[in-house]
């Protein structure tokens, strides 16, 4: 069966990520920890979406699949980050953290990984 979000549907909600990551902290205050949190995920988010061989990758050498091997691992992640940096009793920033893991876990889930689509602009 064909997952309903393909390659450049996936590079859009990427670079969206991206934006969102990268202004929740300012946005909702974060603690120094969290804030530094999402600055190196929005940096990773964007140079892996980046190097990803899909319709919206500047130089596409990180094959669809293995993108997505490294968004499920993250999605694996993120929930113990609040505790492992020790800002989970900020609120709006542990609620972020476990958003962005179901988030991140759902569109994993509803890709299509091994779409033709992957390569082309």
């Amino acid at each position: 069966m064909r997952k309903p979000i393909s390659p450049k549907t996936h590079g859009l909600l990427d670079y969206g990520t991206v934006l969102a990551v990268a202004a929740a902290p300012r946005a909702l205050d974060f603690p120094t920890a969290a804030r530094r949190a999402c600055d190196a995920l929005a940096s990773g988010y964007l140079g892996l979406s980046m190097l990803t061989d899909y319709p919206l990758g500047a130089r596409r050498k990180v094959p669809f699949r293995g993108h997505g091997a490294a968004d499920a691992a993250l999605g694996l992640a993120l929930p113990a980050l609040p505790w492992a940096l020790g800002f989970a009793r900020h609120r709006a920033a542990r609620n972020f953290f476990l958003a962005l893991t179901g988030v991140t876990l759902v569109v994993a889930a509803l890709t299509d990984w091994d779409s033709a689509r992957a390569h082309s602009s």
